[in-house]
């Protein structure tokens, strides 16, 4: 493998938010990754630190009045639940902003010539926190508030937001609706939650999604994101690409009922640095959305490195 430069950006502080025992959205989750991506032959990958995202960076994805609700309802001690699923307790606040900014810091990277590619390892996830809505385990949605960024710092005209978890990113798509500088693409199991993401004649021209069926595998996963989502990404010709990183589309995952694995969020991510190789100079930046079993995660995001990399 020849490596390109790529960063690895997390924090510790993503890990201090805690969910409640039992919870699938755990730290568990992140200690999983970075622990695979402690491998040898992630040895060239390069360790940044995430910073906190500010307040006009979140503004450009959120509501100001949400921003500050949401900042103020960290708790000094136990929980504050914003749905029976979406829960803030002490550390949470931090990590947010840490996650969120780690978007932003990995964008400044390959625009500045630091890296080519970037992998954001943060929680928590953000695909389907809304404009002025919390939900589905994400309250600042990270990926959106990167794409938000490069607009504004680099003036992009085309971002592709390409999100391959199992769950529809309805808060990505909620935020790109209107912008047409966003774009946004996805494959998702449908029904499933949140319920959305179904393709409509409706759906404007920068939204683009593709439903898998309850038990669907690699051949129909790679069978829609090339026959769907590729090339209409190629005809966007984007100038850079996002990418929400969900793994819980794996056979073994307990939030789905998908049969891909690592070989698929691997071929994924090859088919889109060779779109972004073609259009954007290689650049690509992910971050970490779902995957909640154990076992599985830390292969998918090695896997899904490790293809960031070549």
């Amino acid at each position: 493998m020849i490596a390109v430069s790529t960063w690895l950006v997390t924090h510790p502080a993503c890990l201090e938010h805690d969910t409640s025992s039992g919870h699938p959205e755990s730290a568990a989750r992140l200690r999983t990754i970075i622990a695979a991506l402690e491998d040898p032959i992630f040895e060239f990958l390069i360790r940044e630190e995430a910073p906190m995202a500010t307040r006009e960076q979140l503004e450009g994805a959120h509501d100001p009045d949400y921003v500050a609700e949401i900042l103020a309802s960290v708790p000094d001690s136990g929980y504050t639940h914003i749905d029976p699923d979406t829960l803030l307790s002490p550390h949470s606040g931090e990590a947010a902003l840490r996650a969120a900014g780690s978007v932003c810091h990995a964008i400044d990277g390959v625009f500045q010539g630091k890296a080519q590619r970037a992998f954001c390892a943060v929680r928590p996830p953000g695909h389907h926190a809304e404009a002025d809505r919390a939900m589905g385990f994400c309250f600042f949605n990270n990926v959106a508030v990167g794409a938000a960024h490069a607009v504004e710092q680099y003036g992009l005209g085309r971002v592709a937001m390409v999100d391959f978890d199992v769950h529809h990113g309805n808060g990505t798509e909620q935020i790109s609706r209107g912008r047409s500088r966003f774009n946004y693409f996805s494959t998702h199991q449908h029904p499933l939650f949140p319920g959305t993401g179904v393709p409509s004649q409706d759906s404007p021209k920068n939204i683009t999604n593709a439903t898998l069926a309850d038990g669907d595998g690699s051949e129909r996963f790679r069978e829609i994101f090339a026959g769907s989502i590729l090339p209409a990404i190629d005809q966007l010709e984007p100038e850079l690409i996002l990418i929400s990183a969900g793994f819980d589309g794996h056979r073994s995952d307990p939030l789905a009922t998908l049969r891909l694995d690592e070989t698929d969020f691997s071929w994924a991510t090859r088919e889109l640095v060779a779109i972004a190789r073609q259009h954007c100079n290689g650049r690509v930046v992910s971050v970490l959305e779902g995957g909640y079993n154990l076992s599985s995660v830390g292969r998918c995001a090695a896997a899904h490195v490790e293809a960031l990399m070549m």
